[in-house]
């Protein structure tokens, strides 16, 4: 029998007039012949139902920094390759619907001495989104705000984290509980995330936002370039002694924490002078200052155009003409220098070049603006089923950290607790590796890996463990090979 025909065995039904039925996911099409399904991922070649990507294999390169040459020929024997550095992934290998069948590869292999099994499939995932960082102190919109892609609500804003903003996009309720159309765009702008593609989102009561993994974000049309150093009390304590003997005052604008040199701890122990420069806001501990702006696009993420806007009052007792003031943001993408004159006016001047310096360290301090998106989900169901007979033991396997637990060969975070609830950066995960079925939901690939003896004991599907030598030679031209992501830890190491 051809790899084709028994993979269609797994996958597909034959139907009167070449029709097959595809049973990978409950939409169950009814596929004619020379068409594709719903999902594009099946098609009907010739009355045999084929995936329209070919399953992906992983390999370590023979020598480092040479790249597996890719390939995918039908009259391929397998002998090419070291069964020992390939790790077959669940992208292209196909689904377990409907739930008690075995994963659609289930594979055995010796590494370092130890018989192992890899347990290969795609997930059809509901409870499923994704974790965006966006690096930037720009306000994107109040925590809570609704993300929104052509209209439709597909996320929220969550907490802002330091120097980053974050939004949660996709879950099942936005994948299945609204309106047809909310779900249909939620599982649109999971699929362009995830293939790290740029998506233009846009806050209510906030800002239009360009996210793709791996780019800086685009705000109001506008690119960002830094993240921010620290906060201002932060940039004050990096450098207050580079400042000093240089500035008689730095203020250091922040939407979260404004730092204000002489009053700082930093100020205090290098014995600098009062300068009696108030600025607005809540004082927290001496030179820190909460809310001194509404949030916004200006300078250090506040609305304030003009950082003389923040100076309160100038105490006449305490400060002196000829007192030299800096303004700085946390990226030093803003800065002005002032100079009182005899009135205690601030009065813009030329900035001495070693302040000019220490304004440019900042911005060299600053680590480059970027999005980045981590997939999170549930695994549960068939997915589960499809390793063991029993779920319940594999869940317990994997929180003992007994089964290892991979996304396209790529690590995982798994959350504590209940479940097999797991998070992985797209960016590590092989190109095209996301799919969909029209419920709506997301297909991802996952692999569970475990040693052989441990796969009997979970009650796993032992008759269907098949050689990775059989198994990359049985899949001929349905195999696609690609180099490892040489950053990503080897699954079977020890």
């Amino acid at each position: 029998m051809t790899s084709r025909a028994a993979r269609s065995e797994k996958f597909g039904a034959a139907e009167d007039g070449g029709i097959i039925r595809c049973d990978a996911c409950p939409v169950l099409c009814r596929i004619r012949p020379g068409r594709a399904g719903a999902c594009s991922r099946y098609a009907n070649d010739n009355g045999v139902l084929v995936r329209t990507d070919p399953a992906l294999s992983l390999a370590q390169a023979v020598e480092e920094n040479r790249p597996v040459v890719a390939f995918a020929k039908a009259e391929w024997d397998g002998e090419v390759l070291d069964p020992s550095r390939v790790f077959l992934t669940g992208v292209g290998a196909g689904t377990t619907y409907p739930d008690y069948k075995p994963a659609p590869f289930i594979v055995g292999a010796v590494h370092e001495g130890v018989d192992t099994v890899t347990v290969v499939t795609e997930g059809m995932f509901s409870y499923c989104g994704v974790k965006v960082k966006i690096d930037t102190d720009r306000h994107l919109g109040p925590e809570a705000a609704p993300v929104r892609v052509n209209g439709e609500q597909v996320g929220h804003v969550t907490t802002a984290e330091y120097g980053s903003q974050m939004l949660s996009i996709g879950g099942v309720r936005h994948l299945t509980g609204g309106s047809k159309k909310e779900g249909v765009v939620t599982c649109e702008t999971l699929l362009k995330l995830c293939a790290a593609e740029p998506v233009e989102m846009t806050i209510d009561g906030g800002h239009a936002v360009v996210v793709q993994a791996g780019a800086a974000p685009i705000v109001d049309g506008v690119p960002e370039r830094r993240m921010r150093v620290g906060c201002g009390s932060a940039t004050i304590g990096i450098f207050a002694r580079q400042w000093f003997g240089h500035v008689d005052e730095v203020i250091v604008v922040d939407d979260h924490i404004t730092g204000v040199l002489t009053e700082h701890q930093a100020g205090k122990v290098l014995g600098m002078r009062p300068a009696g420069i108030r600025v607005r806001g809540r004082r927290s501990t001496p030179g820190r200052y909460f809310q001194v702006a509404r949030p916004g696009l200006g300078w250090g993420g506040t609305d304030i155009t003009d950082p003389l806007e923040v100076v309160e009052s100038i105490d006449p007792k305490t400060a002196w003409p000829g007192l030299r003031l800096l303004f700085t943001s946390t990226t030093g993408d803003h800065a002005l220098f002032c100079v009182l004159d005899e009135a205690l006016k601030p009065v813009q001047a030329e900035m001495p070049a070693a302040v000019r310096a220490v304004v440019e360290r900042i911005g060299e301090n600053c680590e480059p603006s970027l999005c980045s998106v981590v997939f999170m989900a549930g695994a549960g169901g068939s997915l589960r089923a499809g390793v063991t007979e029993n779920p319940v033991l594999l869940t317990q396997s994997v929180a003992k950290g007994e089964t290892r637990v991979t996304m396209g060969g790529a690590p995982v975070y798994l959350w504590p607790g209940g479940g097999i609830t797991v998070m992985a950066d797209v960016l590590r995960m092989p190109r095209n590796a996301f799919g969909y079925v029209p419920t709506p939901a997301i297909v991802a690939p996952i692999e569970f890996t475990m040693p052989r003896g441990l796969y009997e004991r979970l009650g796993g599907h032992m008759a269907e463990i098949v050689p990775v030598q059989e198994v990359l030679r049985d899949l001929g031209a349905d195999l696609r090979l690609e180099t490892w992501h040489p950053g990503n830890p080897w699954p079977f190491a020890r």
